[in-house]
């Protein structure tokens, strides 16, 4: 498939929205943050920071891949990745729920986008983009701009999903559900999101 085509965009979007739905990336905190504050708009004012911290976390991964991208070779670009993808899911299988940020329940604008980059980058969400990320540099028109220009735009779509799919639960959480539904059903997103980074390195490792 060119490189220019729509299954990267498709991918990055839906990251965006497996990251929506992981507690870990938000939602579970701004609902803890309206039920503490008192209302629909605390979980709706949480929303902005916490999409923030999570989009320079990303952006820090994107614009280093699109720039390797330019310069070194692509199957060496998906092997170094890969790799660094399965020791990742290692780590974070290994030591991830001994290393929990904890931001308490009056942290204002700075502390939750403190608290979402710094949860992103240590969940590794961003290296989660790069299958989609390296079509992308293979056409970028080069190093500069041109790269630049296409990390925002990965980095803006899936933001905006990201947010959109965090925002939509944890208004249904707050308004409707409520925190009891966590104790009647409940997903391990951890092992999921595990098994997601050392697939998405072993895929990357065998197409190198």
């Amino acid at each position: 498939m060119p490189a220019d085509g729509a299954w990267p965009w498709l991918a990055i979007a839906g990251l965006g929205v497996f990251h929506g739905l992981n507690p870990a990336m938000g939602w579970l905190f701004a609902v803890a943050l309206g039920m503490h504050r008192g209302g629909r708009r605390a979980v709706l004012l949480a929303l902005p920071p916490m999409a923030a911290g999570h989009a320079l976390s990303i952006w820090l991964v994107a614009a280093s891949v699109m720039a390797m991208g330019t310069v070194i070779d692509t199957a060496a670009l998906r092997l170094v990745a890969g790799s660094i993808l399965v020791l990742w899911a290692g780590y974070h299988w290994t030591y991830g729920h001994r290393h929990r940020v904890r931001v308490g329940m009056t942290a204002g604008v700075t502390g939750l986008a403190v608290w979402s980059f710094l949860m992103a980058t240590a969940h590794g969400a961003g290296l989660m983009l790069v299958p989609a990320l390296v079509p992308l540099c293979m056409g970028a028109p080069g190093a500069g701009q041109g790269s630049l220009l296409i990390s925002l735009m990965a980095v803006a779509v899936h933001t905006l999903t990201t947010l959109a799919v965090t925002g939509l639960v944890a208004l249904i959480v707050h308004e409707w559900l409520g925190l009891a539904v966590l104790r009647r059903g409940w997903i391990n997103f951890d092992l999921l999101w595990t098994g997601a980074l050392a697939a998405t390195g072993l895929a990357l490792i065998a197409t190198a």
